[in-house]
């Protein structure tokens, strides 16, 4: 049995969600990043969000938007945005070890002062950050789950895309990505449904074709997925 199986995971009487990530931690972490996982990640870390409501202005007080990038993989496209602008705060979520890890070298070599880092599940930090406080949410390539029967450990489901929508300022932005045809249908038909939440672009326009800030990462070049990639946007209506 797989430590994704574990039947604990299922039981109604733990109070925690099921896990919508799979391994924590893969290749031992080289020295140089295993030192930036001692001295730079607790000076970046986003304040335990099991310890009461997140306030962002105490992350970054001078911020003028702030956005919330969730499973940043290896930290490429989270450093290159962040680097772009600069006056945004950039929280970015990954349980993840090793992508903790070479994110943190990229803010390190970028010199970003506008990057949180927490390296655990998402689904805490969104819970703790106050209603309309996020102009955009970035959720590029989750897990794909796309066994049926572990579907239900995708991270875009009714309740999650209701936080988002939550989270979400008037106006403010989602973006999901993923290389599988059957998430894609799958977080299209939630986020449609999503009070609050309205599909930028027309219905049938092109879904392959990437937004124009949008940054490619060895991940995406891997082509890992059924198909190329697929950019859902949407927008948080009053």
């Amino acid at each position: 049995m797989s430590s994704d199986d574990r039947p604990e995971d299922d039981n109604p009487h733990l109070d925690r969600p099921l896990r919508s990530f799979g391994r924590i931690k893969a290749r031992p972490i080289k020295p140089r990043q295993a030192a930036l996982m001692d001295t730079l990640l607790p000076a970046i870390a986003v304040p335990d969000p099991r310890a009461g409501p997140l306030d962002p202005r105490a992350m970054m007080s001078e911020a003028k938007e702030v956005w919330l990038e969730i499973g940043f993989g290896g930290g490429e496209h989270m450093a290159a945005q962040a680097a772009r602008r600069p006056d945004a705060l950039v929280i970015g979520c990954e349980p993840f070890l090793n992508g903790v890890a070479s994110a943190l070298r990229h803010v390190e070599e970028g010199d970003l002062k506008n990057v949180r880092i927490h390296a655990d599940d998402a689904r805490d930090v969104v819970d703790a950050l106050p209603d309309a406080s996020v102009d955009r949410v970035l959720i590029l390539f989750p897990d794909p789950w796309h066994k049926a029967r572990h579907n239900k450990r995708r991270l875009l489901q009714d309740e999650t895309a209701q936080a988002f929508a939550r989270i979400l300022k008037p106006g403010g932005t989602l973006r999901f990505v993923t290389d599988w045809l059957d998430y894609a249908e799958w977080a299209l038909e939630r986020l449609d449904r999503t009070p609050g939440l309205e599909r930028i672009g027309a219905a049938d326009q092109d879904w392959f074709v990437p937004p124009a800030d949008h940054v490619v990462t060895r991940y995406e070049e891997k082509k890992l997925g059924d198909t190329t990639p697929v950019f859902l946007e949407f927008r948080r209506v009053d």
